[in-house]
């Protein structure tokens, strides 16, 4: 019977009898098993093998040196979302269809329909960088006979910088991948020439962001006089290394602008010089004592002293009295912030000026039994008895953060490029990479794209 001219009745009835057929095979396959040898279950044990209980059942454990797993959570209803928030499509720059030519049942011809449904595909093309060649006619005053063309600085003055072969948008795509990718060179050089055909030198890659280093100054300038006149400036430095030298990456960073310097020493004077005179500009700063040049308040890092204090706990163990000093210091920073966020929405300054006081008086009993003598933690009383006016500025000035972490968070990835990179090889390679790191980081918390805002910097006037 063909099966393709076959009627509806007919194809039933072949169905059926395909149903009964594998039905009985089934049972044919269920009564030789049961009539087979026994399972594992039902095996009649070996004299050689061990009784179940003599099983060594540390074979089968964990070793120690596995991180053990997390023990599950019993999981509670998904809680209902006000609104949806599945991805949505994006706008196709290009459509194509799809169509069945011929039936795949009879090899009829197809034609027409409708769109059943859609796939939504991303696909990056791999283009080419383009080549453009400018000519510049000259042309012949027809009355006073005076040749005239055009010059090259002012028609291509929104495309290139200067003589530069490369133009305004490739430089940014460079600095955006070194700088905000925190690619290396070779890499840089190996995406340019596999995804854009675009063969630069090593050398060549390295001049491009010394161009934008020297066109961004204006830009950086600019950011240091704004962090100057900030209210509140977190401070933090990292070791970097020039040529093999040792030196040092300075940060200073507000909520909204970043900017770095690098200096071979670590000496006060580099507050001074970035900071001048700012009495009014509260630093938030660990424990350093360069800081201590800054005119203005100074709030020293929570984090660092709260970090000393936890090695010193599990350097001394079963010390009762450092435990106990420690877990007291900490439960006095807790109820400070506990304070602060109770009292944020009071406009009286002084009620919180007062309760400033009452810290620095709770922690300076915890301290001065300690002091001169023989115990671990003398050194971190004696710190907390030396910065002790220091302390506690973020319970009076709400701007003011107990810690020191958007300084961290600033110049980590800095560190990280050190340890990667091993630092730069010249006094211009560091420049350049300050200058990089300021704009970066600082377009990075104005919430602004980098290499859009990198193309808008070089095209400016």
């Amino acid at each position: 019977m063909e099966l393709q001219t076959a009627s509806r009745e007919e194809l039933i009835r072949i169905i059926l009898t395909q149903q009964a057929l594998i039905e009985a095979l089934h049972e044919k396959i269920t009564a030789l098993q049961g009539d087979g040898a026994p399972d594992d279950g039902d095996a009649v044990p070996d004299d050689k093998d061990p009784p179940p209980e003599s099983v060594d059942e540390t074979s089968k454990s964990t070793p120690e040196w596995v991180k053990p797993n997390r023990p599950q959570k019993e999981r509670k209803p998904r809680r209902k979302r006000k609104q949806g928030y599945a991805r949505k499509r994006s706008k196709p720059t290009r459509q194509e269809f799809h169509a069945v030519d011929a039936c795949r049942s009879c090899g009829g011809q197809l034609g027409g329909g409708w769109v059943k449904r859609k796939r939504e595909v991303l696909h990056i093309p791999l283009a080419p960088a383009e080549v453009i060649e400018h000519g510049f006619i000259e042309r012949r005053c027809p009355v006073c006979d005076e040749r005239q063309t055009p010059k090259a600085e002012k028609v291509l003055k929104e495309e290139v910088i200067g003589k530069h072969r490369v133009s305004i948008q490739t430089m940014s795509i460079i600095a955006s991948l070194r700088e905000e990718g925190r690619l290396p060179i070779a890499t840089v050089q190996w995406i340019l020439q596999s995804f854009f055909d675009l063969e630069l030198s090593r050398g060549e890659i390295v001049e491009i962001l010394h161009v934008v280093s020297e066109q961004a100054q204006k830009e950086v300038d600019a950011i240091k006089e704004e962090i100057r006149r900030g209210t509140v400036v977190h401070r933090d430095e990292t070791t970097w290394r020039e040529n093999g030298q040792n030196g040092y990456l300075w940060g200073f960073s507000t909520p909204e602008a970043c900017y770095f310097e690098y200096s071979m020493s670590r000496s006060g004077q580099m507050v001074e010089d970035m900071m001048g005179k700012a009495p009014d500009t509260t630093m938030v700063c660990d424990f350093y004592g360069a800081y201590n040049r800054h005119t203005g308040p100074l709030q020293r890092c929570w984090t660092h002293l709260l970090r000393d204090i936890h090695k010193l706990k599990e350097k001394y163990p079963e010390d009762e009295a450092v435990q106990v000093w420690g877990l007291a210091v900490h439960q006095l920073y807790l109820e400070a912030c506990q304070y602060r966020e109770r009292h944020r929405e009071d406009a009286d300054w002084e009620v919180r000026f007062e309760a400033k006081l009452c810290f620095e008086e709770r922690l300076k009993r915890l301290c001065e039994p300690s002091l001169g003598q023989d115990v671990p933690q003398r050194v971190l009383c004696q710190r907390c008895i030396w910065f002790l006016k220091q302390l506690f500025v973020f319970v009076v000035n709400l701007r003011v953060p107990p810690d020191n972490n958007a300084a961290e968070r600033a110049i980590r990835p800095l560190t990280v490029a050190r340890k990667i990179s091993g630092g730069t090889r010249s006094p211009k390679g560091s420049k350049t990479k300050s200058v990089l790191a300021t704009l970066f980081a600082t377009w990075k918390l104005r919430g602004l794209d980098p290499l859009i805002s990198c193309r808008q910097l070089l095209a400016a006037p």
